[in-house]
This record gives structure tokens, sequence and C-alpha cells, in this order.
């Protein structure tokens, strides 16, 4: 009787069957769609790692970032962090040089492990690079200059501390790099010394700076000095006792003078200021006396020379 039951269980069930799968399916996508249909989508983007040989360097340029897309429940996805979320190049099966290209690929960390359902897209989906023999160098730096000092005044040394750094990157790039120039340097109405901490510039982001990446200059200022040549300026006699006159061989000549440029370049004789004199003093009766010239000019400024250097006269009784 139990056995005759069975067998009836068995037939109502196995009646119209494929009617009975097909509905049953039905149920199972009509539920996938629906789950799909309340499941969002997030988009951020996050930094791409290259995996490398120690002995290679990434050689051309590739995207620094990549676009992760998430989809998944709204209260699972939205509190993963980015940072949780790593994607990564691995190259780490190849040690020449040369072009690769491999897929990006992700790893879950943190806030992301155990979401489900999580489905992780990424864009762009592979990336090519070019691999070069990974090399150091050590690079002079250059300073670089802005506006000028303030009028009057030259730096006339400086010093850069350090004066070269340590750059790491593929071989090709290093060996058509000279130097490295520092961030500007700002002169404009300096008139002393100064020090300024400066950034050196790396406009290269497949090399690497050791360091701190952090230069020191110190500039040395001090006034300007120029050279003035001043012609024709009269030759006067002075201290000559009044009993006597004298005539000159010469009666003009010039000086040579230094001083900083501020003071020398709008210094201008002044007329009668007797710039160049005979000193007669000493003449006590007639005859032909050699004397030296003397030179009269301000205690800011330094004689080079004077010409003539001496003039012969001839004093008689007046």
């Amino acid at each position: 009787m139990r056995s005759i039951n069975g067998r009836k269980l068995l037939l109502k069930i196995i009646e119209n069957w494929p009617a009975k799968m097909l509905s049953v399916a039905l149920a199972i996508v009509l539920f996938m769609f629906h789950r799909m249909s309340v499941l969002e989508n997030r988009f951020f983007s996050v930094q791409l790692r290259v995996d490398l040989d120690n002995t290679l360097a990434v050689a051309s340029a590739y995207p620094r970032m990549v676009r992760v897309s998430l989809r998944g429940e709204a209260n699972s996805i939205f509190p993963i962090l980015e940072d949780d979320i790593e994607a990564y190049l691995d190259f780490t099966r190849y040690s020449e040089g040369g072009s690769y290209r491999a897929p990006v690929q992700i790893r879950r960390t943190g806030t992301a492990l155990g979401v489900e359902p999580l489905e992780i897209s990424v864009d762009p989906i592979e990336v090519t690079v070019r691999l070069d023999e990974k090399m150091s160098k050590y690079v002079p730096l250059k300073p670089v200059f802005e506006g000028y000092l303030e009028s009057g005044y030259e730096m006339v040394s400086y010093t850069l501390t350090p004066t070269q750094v340590v750059v790491d990157g593929p071989k090709g790039l290093l060996e058509q790099l000279p130097e490295l120039p520092t961030e500007t340097i700002e002169l404009g109405g300096r008139a002393e010394d100064f020090t300024s901490a400066v950034h050196i510039l790396n406009r290269e982001p497949l090399l690497q700076i050791r360091g701190d990446g952090m230069a020191e200059f110190r500039g040395f200022v001090k006034k300007l000095i120029i050279i003035r040549n001043f012609d024709n300026l009269p030759i006067t006699v002075s201290g000559l006792d009044g009993n006597f006159i004298a005539v000159m061989e010469v009666s003009s000549g010039s000086i040579r003078i230094e001083g900083n440029q501020n003071d020398l370049e709008y210094y201008n004789p002044v007329p009668g200021a007797n710039i160049l004199s005979l000193d007669c003093s000493g003449i006590t009766e007639e005859g032909n006396y050699t004397l030296p010239v003397q030179a009269d000019i301000p205690a800011m400024f330094t004689l080079i020379r004077s010409d003539p250097t001496a003039v012969t006269i001839q004093v008689r009784e007046r």
C-alpha cells in the first residue's frame, strides 16, 4: 500500500515535467534579474602600481591612474575605502628590457575583503610598457634665477648644497640627463647676502631623485663697482707766492677712478673744483720745476691713475 502511494506521488511530480522545469528556470531568472536590478554601481580612480624585477625600470609613459567600477549592494560597496582596492601590473617574470603587455590586476584588502556580491571591473584592461635596464647616476644641480638685484649690486658668487644628487631610472633616460634645475630663485630687490631652501625640479616622472628633493642656495651680494674716465680736466696751481707767476707746459689732464655704480654714474666734477693741481707752496725763487700732479676726488671713490703724473712749470717774478 505504501509503495503504491509512493508511485502515485512520483507520477504526480513528473507529470508535465517540461512545463514545471521551465517554471523553475523562469523563477530563477526572475530572482537573479530582481537581484541584479537592486545592485548599484560605484566609480573611482586608484593609482596603478608596476611590479618589476629589481634590475629593470619603466622606460615609457603609462597611465598612472585607472578607473575602477564596483557593483554590489549599496550598503556593502559604499563603505569600501578606495585605498583598499589595489591595481597593479605584474612584470616580475621579465628580466630583460623590451616592450611588454600585461592585464591590470586587482587586489582586495581591508574593507573590501569578504564583501559579496561584488563585481570589480577596471579601465583600461591591459597596459603596454617599455622596460629598460635600471641604473643610478650622479646628476649636477643648476640654480635657476628670476628678477634682478637692487640697482648697483651684483652677485659675486653662490653655493648650492648639495651640488649633485643621485637619480635612479631607466638607462636610456639617465644617459640623456645632463643636469637638474632648481625651482626659480627670486633675485628681485636683494642687496645683501641671502640663503634660500629650494626644490629640485624633476620633469621626468620615470626618474626618481634620492633624498628629500631639496637644496640650499646661498648667494653672496656686494655693491657693483664700475670705472669711469674724466678727461680735459684743468690743472691748477696752488700755494704759489703772489710775487711769482707760473707758466705750465701742460694745462689739462685726465683721471680714471672706480666706485659704486650708484654713486659713480651720477658723479660729475663741478667746474672750478680743482680736481687736478700742482702744489707750489715750496717755491721761493724763479726757475723751472717739475711737480707731481695731485688729484682731489671724493673719499667714496678710488683713484686708479691720473695723467699726466707730473708737469714742468716755469716760475718767474710777476
